[in-house]
Parts: C-alpha cells; sequence; structure tokens
C-alpha cells in the first residue's frame, strides 16, 4: 500500500510537470503569435506612458488595423495604444483599464460607445469566458488574482477564472499557430455592397430584444460611471464618441434616441465631453461590412474628425 501510495505522488508530479511544460510552451507560443487582444498589448506595451488609449468594442478596432493607428499617430503627434475588444461592454472595458492603469499610464482615454454593450450580460460577464480572447490572454498572476475579485463582486463565471488560470483554452487552441487577427482586419480594404438582409441580421445579432432589459442597461450605466470614477480618480481625461455607421443601419437600431438621451445626460452630469460621430461618414464605399469603417473610412473619419477630437479634448 506503502509503495503504490508512492508511485501515486510520483504520477500525479510526472503530470504536473508535463502540464506545466506544455502550459509554458502554450504561454511562449501565444506571445509569437499575440497581436490584438487588449491584454497582449498592455504585457508588450514597454515602460512608455501613453497620451490616449482607446477603448470599446469591434467599432473601435478599424483605428489599429493594418498598423494604421500608427497612421494617427503621425498624423496626430499622440502616443495611441488601442485596447479596444470584439463585443466588449463597459464591464470588460472597466477590467480592461483598470488592469492598464496598474501597470502604465495615460493622459487620456478615448471610450468609443455602442448602445448594445449596454444591454446584456452577452457583452459584459459573459465576455471574460470568451475561449478566442482568453487563449490571446498572458497569464499574470496580478491579474488572475483582479479577475478573482471580478468573480466574486461583478457576477463573472468562476470557470472563466479557472479557463485563464489553467490555461485550457490556450492549451487547446486550433489556431494556436496563427497571428491573433480579428476576421475583420482581412476585410480592412474592402468596399461593401450594401445589403438590406445583411443589415437585418447584424441587427438582430447585436440587439436580439425587441426592448433593452431595464434593469441591465441601469447595471452598466453604473458600471460605465464607474469607469468615469476611475479616470477621475487617476486624473485621465476622458472622451466618449460613437464611431459612424452608415445611415440605413442607423435607423434600424432600437431605441437608439432613448439610449442617446440617457447617456448624453450621464456624460454632460459628469463633465466628459461627447462627440457622436454616428452619421459623419455616410458614403457606403466607407465600409468593409454593414457597420465597421474599411481603410478608406478610417482615413476619411480621421481627416475630417477624430483627428480634431485628439488635438482639441
Amino acid at each position: 500500500m506503502k509503495h503504490l501510495g508512492k508511485s501515486s505522488v510520483l504520477f500525479v508530479a510526472i503530470g504536473l510537470l508535463l502540464y506545466a511544460g506544455v502550459y509554458y510552451a502554450a504561454e511562449r507560443l501565444m506571445y509569437r503569435m499575440g497581436d490584438s487582444n487588449p491584454f497582449f498589448k498592455i504585457a508588450t506595451a514597454g515602460d512608455h506612458s501613453q497620451d490616449w488609449v482607446i477603448l470599446g468594442a469591434s467599432h473601435a478596432m478599424p483605428l489599429d488595423f493594418d498598423e494604421f493607428n500608427a497612421v494617427m499617430e503621425r498624423e496626430t503627434g499622440q502616443r495611441i495604444l488601442n485596447l479596444a475588444a470584439p463585443g466588449a461592454g463597459p464591464l470588460y472595458n472597466r477590467f480592461v483599464l483598470e488592469y492598464f492603469l496598474s501597470r502604465h499610464r495615460t493622459d487620456n482615454l478615448l471610450y468609443v460607445l455602442d448602445s448594445f454593450a449596454f444591454y446584456s450580460p452577452v457583452w459584459n460577464e459573459e465576455r471574460f469566458g470568451d475561449a478566442k480572447l482568453l487563449r490571446r490572454t498572458p497569464f499574470e498572476p496580478v491579474l488572475a488574482r483582479r479577475f478573482l475579485d471580478y468573480c466574486m463582486n461583478e457576477g463573472v463565471d468562476g470557470f472563466a477564472l479557472l479557463d485563464y488560470v489553467t490555461g485550457f483554452s490556450k492549451l487547446n487552441n486550433r489556431e494556436r499557430f496563427r497571428r491573433d487577427v480579428w476576421e475583420g482586419e482581412i476585410k480592412f480594404d474592402r468596399i461593401f455592397r450594401p445589403s438590406a438582409t445583411a443589415d437585418r441580421q447584424r441587427i438582430a445579432y447585436l440587439y436580439p430584444a425587441a426592448a433593452p432589459d431595464p434593469e441591465a442597461f441601469s447595471r452598466y450605466l453604473r458600471v460605465f460611471t464607474a469607469l468615469i470614477d476611475t479616470t477621475r480618480r487617476e486624473g485621465v481625461r476622458l472622451v466618449v464618441i460613437k464611431m459612424p455607421v452608415p445611415a440605413r443601419f442607423h435607423s434600424q437600431i432600437p431605441n437608439e434616441a432613448a439610449f442617446d438621451n440617457a447617456i448624453s445626460g450621464l456624460l454632460a452630469s459628469q463633465q466628459v465631453p461627447f462627440h457622436d460621430f454616428s452619421l459623419a461618414v455616410n458614403e457606403p464605399r466607407f465600409y468593409f461590412d454593414t457597420d465597421h469603417l474599411n481603410r478608406a473610412g478610417v482615413t476619411e473619419f480621421l481627416s475630417r474628425h477624430l483627428k480634431a477630437t485628439f488635438a482639441q479634448d
């Protein structure tokens, strides 16, 4: 029996050593193939402070596609770090911001606002368990502790933390040898042919309910207010914008006027600048799909509006 116990311990020890080795290899590979994950960007940002950090969901991501961030830096003379992530709502973005500020500094934060991100846990608590994000997120003990805090106090599923700590998604990543590029970046130079069917499908995906859940909306407004409080406490100037989308798409977004009234009232009470560029770039040739700017679109948007926003606010 004693011999069996020693054998079992040895077997477990060997297994743990093998797992640790594979985990280490997956982590190193993640650093080689990483690119767009916000936590990867934070981990590899060096010791430089930033003039601007950008947060938001996928509408903000084309501002960093195919080195366009470098174009913005040249045009504005500012150091800019884009930490937007697909489908990231205010809870996930606050998590990203808090971790960034624990390691780095920025003078300004540009928050790209999307109404859908305030209506559902899908874009908030559930984002933490998204395998596509977890498999590209570097392991850091400080980040794990912050993750635990969000599990205990913000309703994030503990299995998401377990996945992060054990590296399950990294070890089972079938795309481990592919560069971490969001699918939209591949289409960056395309021009989308307007499609009523595609518009309806996209709206149905982002806004599956006919009307937002009032409790969810109230919760994520509070979360966003806490993010505002964080910027003020850390001495970071916050500017909020809405990115352009085609007018035909914008007209189908449910309850958008009510959302705009609520968010503009909140931002006014907090003395936060708000620029609604929703209809500022309407030409179809400036989009690679139903609602994301292509290269020509972000170039036009930078020239018409964003450059001045960086300079004035």
